[in-house]
Parts: C-alpha cells; structure tokens; sequence
C-alpha cells in the first residue's frame, strides 16, 4: 500500500499526507559553505507519480532521483510518456529535465534579463478588487503602479524595499539562504517553509533588507503542506509591506517580474511572462514534509536562492512567492535556470499566512480517501484504494474502486494530481467529483474535511 494515503495523498509509514522519498544527487550549500555538489545516483523504488515531482534537500538545494526506467526522472517536471488530458505540454516529456527546489546559494554568476510585456487593458491582477484570502487581514491590495506599466524598473523600484534575503543557520551547520519579503504593518515577513525549516530546532533564522541592515527573526508558524513560513521581526515594522493582487485573474503572457537571491546575489531582479496557470507540481519527500502546489508557471529567471521571494505583475502587486524550478544538466549540479519557474499562487499565499498569524498553524483539505499514486488507473484518473470510515469520501458515496477524472470540471489523471487539485480549495468548501464507477460517469459532491499542517 506504500504510495497511497488516506486524505487522497501520498501515504508513508504513519504519515497520510507525504510523498515517497527522493534520493539525493546534488546539493547547494549557503554561501561560505563547501560549494562541491554531492551526487547520488541510485534509482528510486517507488511508485512514479505521473505529474511534476520536486526534490527538496534539507539544507535548501536541490535534490534530484535517478531514472525509475519509466522514461522520466522521478525529480523532473515530466508527467506519463504520452500528452496528459489537461493538455500539458511536451515539456513534461523530456528525461534530461530535472527539477530543483530554488533555495540554497553558493555563489557563481548570475546573468540578467529584462523583458518588458504590455499588460491587456482587462487584464489586470487586482485592480485595487478584493483579493481572495485577503478578507479580515491588514494587508494592502491596491496596485502601486498604473495597470498600464510596463516598466520593470518601476516594479523593481517599488518592491525591492521590500524584499529580503533570507538565511536559515541550522545547529548542525546545514545552513541555507533564500528569500522573503514584508508581508504586513505588523513585522510578518513571508517566505517557503523548505527555506527555514532546517534551522526550526535549535537554529537561527536570519534577515537581511536591501540597504543591508541583518537581524534576527522568529518563526511564527509554518505550513509544510503548502510550503509557507511566516517569520516576524520588530524591524520590519519599518519597511513598507507589498501589495498583493490576485493569481486567479493572471492572463498567459502577461509580464511578471521575480524578485530575491539567486545563488546569494542579493536583490536581483529578473523579467518574463506568465507561462502556465493551475500547474500541478509537488515537493518533498516524507523526511522532510510534503509540499503540493497547483502553481503559477513563468519563465523568468529563477535559480536556487529564489524560494520565498515574490513573483509581482506590472502593476507592482505580488501574485506569487517563487518555490521551485525545472534545469537541465541538474545530474552534474550545475543546472540552472531553463525559464520553467513555479509560483505558489497569492490566493493560497494570503489564506495559509493568516492562518499562522492568527493560529500559528495552517489547515488544509481532505476527503478520507487512499488514492493510488502510480500504478492502475494512472494517466486516467485517481483510483480509489479505500474510504476511511466516518470520511466526508464515505457520507458522499466514494466508494473503493472509483476513478475519479475531475474536481469542479478540472481534469485529474492521477492520485497526486487530485491531491493538488483539491488543495487549491479550503476545508469546508463543498466540490464535485467526476467519477467512473464500473464504466458509468457520474457526480458525487463532498464536503472537504480538515487536517493541520
């Protein structure tokens, strides 16, 4: 039953909502570290997820798994060996394409590019509108810039006061950097959970703002699940918070700008587009925590000691904090940045964060149900294992053996898939599944449930 969960997850050991392990091959130290990568090309055992999987090392670089002789890397953006029903493109194909978490820098050159892409008159990111999951929260949704800008330096101006890096001091001197940027009037400050996770127990986690002022923070909360950790100092206070505008209205092909640390470079700045909305992508392994994103895709520039830092539209409001990336030549530890980026969407950003700010934890929703990860079903849906007695799957009608293709009308083909697809919603929202029951396609509402982390 390894690769199944009870929540409709990845299940291990005891633990119903993390992935299968992937196995290291390389990793980037923070800066002042040894920047030798470690390899490790041993082949992983498990059961293949058929959509992107992003390894995660603890100290905060990349990690990497061997070819399972599916025709993908377990650790790479590539889903089944055909084109999915979701109309993924051939990027997923490709078994040179490695993915990586974007933490973690120690050091090397960094390239720029500026892009600058005119925004659609309607094709705004907030507009000054309520946000979904700013309600009852003191932070700020109104554009800075005109929602005609097309200026990257203008955006630039306007964020990088805000934006800070991020270094994560473990007790074992497994270090890592990343980035952050100030969340509220408050002091909270945002970035990726895998950023500061190492240095939780018996570690510092540490700031740094653009005019080079460093201190220390605490960790308010964290949320694995969703890879957000809220951080908060009395120096923030001072800074000026960012706005945030609305994922859910981004138009493919319009500009975004990225904004952090790559490989320790300090307030860099790089420029693209929207290149995807509602990418599936997941990160983790069951050491370390699990992290399932249904992601915004860019291809500005990112790189290893981007996690955490805010991915902004033109009009200056942030639409996503940057989490992971896909590279190439990833088996020798030197790939970088190939423009395929992940963003976990401001919508999710802005609801996880008020949660820890106001609890100190974050929720997340279940269904009660083992769904295979790989294996029967995989590439047309997510088999149902088993129904958990007293589950909302079970007051619903799932029943084990279903199929299920598709939440509120978006197509999953996968176990995994349904995990990220019923992770954009919150517990309690009420949504239909699309399920085959010996041939015959029919609907079941549910009522998601709710678990901490």
């Amino acid at each position: 039953m390894t690769g199944r969960d009870a929540e409709g997850q990845p299940r291990e050991h005891h633990d119903e909502h993390q992935p299968e392990p992937t196995r290291p091959l390389a990793s980037y130290p923070a800066p002042g570290a040894d920047a030798s990568p470690r390899h490790d090309t041993a082949p992983r055992d498990d059961d293949t997820q058929d959509f992107p999987t992003l390894g995660r090392d603890p100290s905060g670089g990349p990690k990497h798994a061997a070819d399972t002789g599916s025709g993908l890397l377990p650790a790479a953006p590539a889903g089944t060996s055909r084109a999915r029903r979701t109309g993924v493109p051939g990027w997923l194909v490709p078994t040179v394409v490695l993915l990586a978490l974007v933490v973690g820098a120690g050091g090397g050159a960094l390239g720029g590019m500026a892009y600058q892409a005119s925004r659609e008159d309607d094709a705004g990111s907030g507009g000054g509108s309520q946000v979904s999951g700013a309600e009852g929260l003191d932070v700020e949704t109104a554009p800075p810039l005109d929602e005609d800008n097309t200026s990257v330096a203008a955006v630039a101006s306007q964020l990088l006061p805000s934006t800070l890096q991020v270094f994560a001091l473990s007790e074992g001197g497994d270090d890592a950097t990343g980035s952050g940027f100030v969340f509220d009037g408050e002091g909270h400050i945002i970035t990726n959970n895998h950023v500061i996770e190492g240095a939780v127990d018996g570690g510092t986690v540490e700031v740094q703002a653009t005019d080079g002022r460093k201190f220390e923070v605490e960790v308010v909360g964290r949320s694995p699940v969703y890879d957000i950790a809220v951080l908060r100092a009395d120096e923030a206070r001072e800074m000026a918070p960012v706005s945030f505008g609305s994922a859910d209205d981004l138009v493919v092909g319009e500009g975004v700008v990225a904004i952090g640390s790559p490989l320790g470079l300090a307030a860099t700045v790089t420029a693209g587009i929207v290149s995807a909305k509602n990418r599936p992508v997941t990160t983790g392994n069951a050491d370390d925590g699990a992290s399932y994103i249904n992601a915004v895709q860019t291809d500005a520039a990112i790189n290893p000691g981007n996690s955490g830092g805010p991915l902004v539209d033109l009009a200056g409001q942030v639409v996503g904090v940057n989490s992971a990336i896909a590279t190439t030549g990833g088996i020798s530890g030197s790939g970088g940045s190939i423009g395929v980026g992940f963003a976990i969407p401001s919508e999710q950003v802005l609801r996880t964060a008020g949660q820890i700010i106001a609890d100190g934890e974050a929720t997340y929703p279940v269904i009660g149900a083992q769904v295979q990860v790989g294996g029967e079903g995989a590439g047309e849906g997510a088999l149902v294992d088993e129904v958990n007695e007293g589950s909302p799957a079970e007051d619903a009608g799932l029943v084990e053996g279903d199929l299920v293709t598709a939440v509120n009308g978006q197509v999953v083909t996968g176990g995994a898939e349904l995990i990220v697809a019923l992770r954009s919603y919150a517990p309690g929202d009420e949504v239909e599944l699309t399920v085959l029951r010996d041939g015959d396609e029919r609907t079941v509402a549910i009522v998601l449930g709710e678990q901490t982390g």
